[in-house]
This record gives structure tokens, sequence and C-alpha cells, in this order.
């Protein structure tokens, strides 16, 4: 399978303190991993790194086997890779707004729109949610409708930063249910967390961060 992001030679430092020194990793085409490692190993960092959103030293940087620089991404490629955060940020609108805020940006005619809408809303889960506000949502709704609003983009790749992390019982569960479903459709994923459950689910690949390097386990 070709590799979708590949990197060589990853830094990132903090005054005196090296977070991150990895000298290789690629993510497949259509594969999923996830990556573990003790809180403030640099997780989160990488994925906001190779979302675009944290500047890090990479001296070599290629999306579908294309080198680019890091830090000046085309668009193309910005939409391509969707980062979600752990405690995901939801405009102050309705659920049906939020899910459709990437779509409006990119202009998407209202009819499209609405269609990608309505199959983002049924996948999730979340149709009885549609005009309800972000500030009325518990944890695992909100964290449904995050996911939503990344996969109604289409992106090639999806950043997951502890989509589970404080979340139990039935949310817990709705949120894994979702990200198996990707892992099945063959979805590419980066995914960090710590949650045994997501780190077991078949067909993930496993790494392990710890003192600036990954590790497969």
């Amino acid at each position: 399978m070709s590799d979708l992001l590949s990197f060589r030679h990853l830094r990132k430092s903090f005054g005196e303190r090296k977070l991150l020194d990895l000298d290789r990793f690629a993510i497949g085409e259509g594969e999923a991993y996830v990556i573990t490692g003790d809180n403030g190993s640099g997780k989160t960092t990488l994925l906001r790194i190779l979302a675009g959103l944290e500047p890090g030293e990479i001296a070599g940087f290629e999306f579908r086997g294309v080198p680019l620089t890091h830090g000046r991404l085309p668009e193309n490629v910005r939409h391509d890779i969707v980062y979600v955060h752990q405690h995901p940020y939801l405009f102050h609108t309705s659920v049906m707004h939020n899910i459709a805020y990437g779509l409006r940006a990119r202009g998407v005619d209202v009819a499209e729109r609405g269609r990608l809408v309505e199959a983002a809303i049924a996948w999730a889960g979340v149709g009885h949610l549609r005009g309800v506000l972000p500030a009325k949502l518990s944890g695992g709704e909100k964290q449904r409708v995050a996911l939503a609003r990344a996969k109604v983009l289409k992106p090639r790749l999806f950043l997951l930063d502890e989509p589970t992390a404080n979340l139990d019982g039935e949310a817990r569960g709705q949120a894994i249910a979702l990200i198996r479903q990707m892992v099945q459709d063959q979805s590419s994923l980066l995914i960090a967390c710590h949650d045994r459950e997501l780190i077991e689910l078949p067909g993930m690949r496993r790494f392990h961060l710890e003192n600036g390097k990954l590790v497969e386990v």
C-alpha cells in the first residue's frame, strides 16, 4: 500500500528540552495507527505538527508522494488533513450548522451541503440533536458532532487526539463504535490515545512515543 504521508527527521524542542526526535515515519493509504505514550510525551504536538497547526523542524515531508515544505502546505493538502481536538470547539450555533461549517467555508452549494450534512448526522447518530446549541451537549455528544464535522469533509487523513478521553459508559462506547467503523471503512487514521479498547481494535498498527522516539509495538 502506498504512503499517504511521510516525513524524515522531524524535530521539536521547547527551550533546552527536545520533545520529538523522529527519524522517519509513514502513514499508509487506508491504514489506521495509534500512538500511545505518557502525558507530555509529545503525542498531541506531533498530531498538531502534521496538521499544520504547529511549527516543527522537518527535513523531508511528503503527501501522496509529492515533496512539500512544511508550514507552507497548499490548500488541497490542508483540506485533506483534518485534526479533531481532545476537547472539540463547537461554534455557538446549532449542531447542524457546526457540521456544515467546513463545507460552507469551501463553497459547497446548498443542496450538496445539505445532502452531505444529513449523511454525516445519520452516521454519527446525532439526528435528534440537529437544532440543539452546543452548550446543551454532553461530552460524548460533542465528540460525535466533532467526528461528523470532520468526516463530512471527506479528508484523506484523520488525526484524532484522545477521542475518548473524559468519556465513559455509553458515550465512550458510541465514540469507539464510530472509530471502529472508520477503521473498517479503511479511512486513514492517526490516533493519540490511552484507551485500551481503541488500541486493540482489529487492523490498528500500534506505536509508542517515549523520549522523543516512536517505536512500533
